[in-house]
């Protein structure tokens, strides 16, 4: 992969949209959840094992590297950005905790409605308004960073794998939200 930035940059926006699609799509289950319904909690697992293995694997250490990019290049420009990485660690803690307690829910385990839901809500939550505050700050800075002329990473070590959900070819294991995701966009 090259280390130009701009590209980087649009795939980190690319998959903002798509994290938004999972977002919605993983409220309106939660809120099934919470009308006393079950909820689709196989999708609702997808949704949240794909969170953890993208996102919270790929996208954010990007982000992260980014960052530290715009650090090393533009101190000027990265006051007031150390949440960023503290943001993702506690978007990752969070979506693995859900994930485990939907797993533990879809197993049979006694999983309090409640409990499920606010921890669903909150995961949405802080996970929208975190990518909200990155388009419009981080990003910002990086595309100033970009227009001042500094368009390559610094570093050869870059976080690049394929996403498994929405890239050129869908794995396996998300086949079933794959299809639940067109469904529900058209």
């Amino acid at each position: 992969m090259s280390n130009e930035i701009a590209p980087i940059l649009a795939e980190l926006r690319q998959d903002h949209r798509n994290m938004a699609k999972l977002l919605t799509l993983l409220e309106k289950q939660t809120e099934d959840i919470f009308d006393e319904g079950d909820g689709e909690l196989p999708l609702m697992i997808d949704i949240m094992r794909y969170m953890t293995v993208y996102p919270d694997t790929v996208h954010h250490p990007k982000e992260d590297q980014l960052y530290a990019e715009l650090r090393a290049a533009r101190p000027d420009l990265s006051k007031g950005m150390a949440r960023v990485t503290e943001e993702h660690h506690t978007i990752g803690e969070r979506g693995l905790k859900l994930c485990q307690k939907l797993e533990m829910a879809e197993s049979g385990n006694a999983v309090r409605r409640k409990e499920l839901v606010a921890d669903a809500l909150r995961y949405i939550e802080s996970l929208r308004a975190h990518m909200n505050w990155e388009e419009s700050d981080l990003f910002r800075r990086l595309d100033k960073m970009l227009a001042d002329g500094h368009g390559v990473l610094e570093s050869s070590t870059f976080v690049n794998r394929h996403d498994p959900l929405f890239g050129t070819a869908v794995d396996e294991r998300f086949q079933a939200l794959h299809k639940a995701v067109d469904s529900n966009t058209d």
